[in-house]
């Protein structure tokens, strides 16, 4: 099936992971990178304008990409950026046979449930998906790195940049 098939959010959640079995896990290695303990002057958000579940690989891939160009910018100790949805959200797929003559070995499409096949993320319209906390000279690196790290999610978003409190 196509990612562009778990976008919407349809349904109730299907959460309950104690009640599910053969869950694949989530490939997002760290949800905070950077310098985690210095507070700095800025905040870059990367904010998600229309509702919509984000899977587990795209939010991986977002973070890549845009610790990518952190790191070439700034360096290490000069940022803090942090993904903030976290995929709870389990999808299912009904598998098909893809052979001639399929339809003798399976029943069709009724009332079809479906095994799980990842984990995804439900996010609302203005909720914040990443964002990065820099210094005032960070500020150009930060905004192209989530305007990378966008292209890599499965909706529309802006950037936000703001002063910490």
């Amino acid at each position: 099936m196509k990612p562009s098939n778990f976008r919407e959010v349809k349904g109730m959640p299907y959460t309950r992971k104690e009640y599910i079995g053969g869950i694949p896990g989530s490939k997002i290695v760290r949800f905070t990178m950077g310098n985690t303990k210095e507070d700095f002057e800025y905040v870059v958000r990367l904010v998600n304008l229309k509702e919509a579940q984000m899977r587990h690989n795209a939010l991986e891939a977002a973070r890549v990409a845009a610790n990518r160009v952190l790191e070439a910018a700034l360096g290490r100790k000069s940022y803090k950026l942090k993904i903030v949805p976290y995929p709870h959200q389990v999808l299912r797929e009904h598998k098909r046979i893809n052979v001639a003559q399929a339809d003798r070995f399976q029943e069709g499409m009724k009332k079809a449930y479906g095994k799980p096949v990842g984990v995804a993320a439900r996010v609302g319209r203005r909720d914040t998906v990443i964002y990065v906390e820099v210094d005032e000279e960070g500020i150009e690196a930060a905004e192209e790195a989530l305007n990378r790290a966008g292209h890599k999610l499965p909706t529309p978003f802006r950037i936000f940049i703001e002063e910490s409190h």
